[in-house]
């Protein structure tokens, strides 16, 4: 099965043919940096995290590009309220963002391009689009005109005359239409500016990406994503600068994840049900959260609650422990002999169970479910008293190569148990042996408390730190 994703532009899944055979070109939109990102955040920065895995284990080589907009109305007026330069308040929260990702065990992008470092492509861009009569100056401010880009709405399927009677905008005497966006912002009394052709300013928000799109990867890309409330206007006004110019498509396809809810509500400041990642990581393992939010498919809302992530925490500890248990096992396990008849086939059924999902428009769900499969038939081999080593390998294998997509597991070095709890491991084994039973569970809950937890298998005891 080729891989096949839902183009938000065509509405329908359409079969993935990158532009240059074996690369893709792939761009997301990142964050305004005035703020630590919330929970809502997460899902369009783990999906599309997920994404670029499975294009990379797919033997793509993917150039991902997601950008930090590090000047805006917002960053100004933050700026101010904590009595910093705009440059400063960007310095803050990109390093808060790229420590908050990191935590979910998000891959660095390609290229992290700033609004700031790339103002010069930006006057350019606007320039073009003045020169062709897409724009126009009006008191130091430069707008899009919407009326010429016949377009205009194709993405979000509405046309100028829906826009302009179901949406509200702004009305700003300065503009031909209502619709029109603004390129180029005339530099307010104290605020940050450069200079350019219409006067001191700064870019709007929707140029910033069609002029780094068209710097770090070309005219057309192969894949544009972000959250589904990018749609419209950010993405629509995208591809109306960008196509005005070019005269070529932005995109070939167009992602877009629906949102988070919080129990069932929308998140919103007024409601104040903002969680932020870096507060959720303290209380949660961050894998716990990326399992959660991979558990259902992108395109469809997703509910966040205290007994949704316990499922998802309580679903995950199986996958952890089974990859812990063949770990564990493989250390003891038998070096000679040949692996079982019928270990091989399972494993390659299961893999194209896991790959066919993944190429059904990146169904992680239904591809977590062979992940249960592969779990399945892991725990059932562990339960024999000799095992092989190659066979556990392959088990082992399989998993970790899952998991390079899915980034949900804990693969961290085991650690040295320390004297003490070493010399209680060997106490409680001793009384087991001499059936004190209450010695054992004393010592076993001792352990627990350490936060080291202890399981008795065939082959002795196994370890692991909480």
């Amino acid at each position: 099965m080729t891989l096949k994703v839902y183009n938000t532009l065509t509405r329908k899944k359409e079969e993935f043919v990158p532009i240059e055979p074996g690369k893709v070109k792939m761009y997301v939109c990142g964050p305004t940096v005035y703020n630590y990102i919330h929970i809502g955040n997460g899902r369009p920065v783990i999906f599309f995290d997920v994404v670029r895995r499975y294009l990379e284990s797919q033997n793509y080589e993917v150039n991902y590009i997601t950008n930090f907009t590090d000047v805006d109305d917002k960053m100004i007026r933050k700026a101010e309220e904590m009595a910093v330069s705009v440059p400063e308040l960007a310095e803050t929260f990109i390093a808060a963002f790229l420590e908050d990702i990191q935590s979910l065990g998000v891959h660095d992008a390609t290229l992290n391009p700033r609004v700031t470092e790339n103002i010069q492509e930006i006057i350019d861009f606007i320039a073009a689009l003045v020169e062709k009569d897409f724009a126009y100056e009006a008191r130091g401010d430069v707008y899009y005109r919407t009326s010429k880009f016949t377009d205009y709405g194709k993405l979000s399927k509405q046309n100028l005359e829906e826009l302009q009677h179901g949406i509200r905008i702004e009305v700003d005497e300065r503009k031909e239409n209502p619709q029109d966006f603004v390129l180029w912002k005339a530099a307010k009394p104290g605020e940050i500016y450069w200079d350019s052709p219409w006067g001191q300013g700064r870019p709007g928000w929707h140029i910033e990406c069609s002029a780094m799109v068209r710097k770090y990867l070309g005219e057309t890309i192969d894949i544009h994503g972000g959250g589904q409330d990018l749609t419209f206007p950010h993405h629509e006004c995208e591809i109306a600068q960008t196509e005005a110019v070019t005269g070529h498509p932005m995109a070939n396809y167009w992602l877009h994840n629906a949102f988070l809810n919080i129990d069932n509500e929308k998140m919103s400041k007024s409601l104040g049900n903002g969680i932020l990642i870096r507060d959720l990581v303290k209380q949660i393992k961050p894998q716990v959260f990326r399992f959660f939010m991979l558990s259902a498919h992108y395109r469809n809302p997703l509910n966040f609650s205290d007994e949704s992530l316990k499922q998802a925490a309580n679903a995950l500890e199986r996958i952890q422990n089974a990859y812990d248990n063949m770990k564990h096992r493989l250390a003891t396990a038998s070096a000679t002999g040949e692996v079982e008849a019928g270990i091989t086939d399972k494993l390659q059924a299961i893999s194209k169970q896991f790959v066919d999902k993944m190429n059904d428009d990146f169904n992680t769900p239904d591809a977590i479910t062979a992940v249960f499969d592969l779990v399945a038939e892991a725990n059932l081999y562990l339960q024999q008293e000799r095992v092989h080593a190659d066979a556990v390998k392959l088990y082992l294998e399989q998993l970790e190569a899952f998991d390079a997509t899915l980034g949900i597991l804990s693969q961290q070095a085991d650690e040295l148990l320390d004297e003490e709890i070493e010399q209680l491991i060997v106490e409680r084994t001793e009384s087991r042996k001499s059936k004190n039973w209450a010695r054992a569970d004393e010592i076993r809950d001792l352990l627990t408390e350490k936060g080291i937890f202890l399981e008795d298998t065939p082959q002795g005891i196994r370890w692991r730190r909480k």
